[in-house]
């Protein structure tokens, strides 16, 4: 998978001085997640169907 071109947008729950960003792109396949502060660590991928059940869970927490 190619994420270099993918658009890359911060997490609405990322701090605002920019110290605990979380970034996601989405592919047709995976949504992937990755650290804003160090971008040539590995990334995170999930398949979209098991994305969507850990956000579900995430806001019955």
């Amino acid at each position: 998978m190619n994420t270099s071109e993918l658009d890359w947008f911060k997490s609405s729950y990322s701090s605002a001085q920019g110290d605990s960003c979380v970034e996601v792109g989405v592919t047709e396949q995976a949504i992937c997640v990755r650290d804003s502060k160090d971008v040539s660590r590995p990334l995170f991928a999930v398949r979209r169907e098991e994305w969507s059940r850990f956000v579900g869970f995430a806001a019955e927490a």
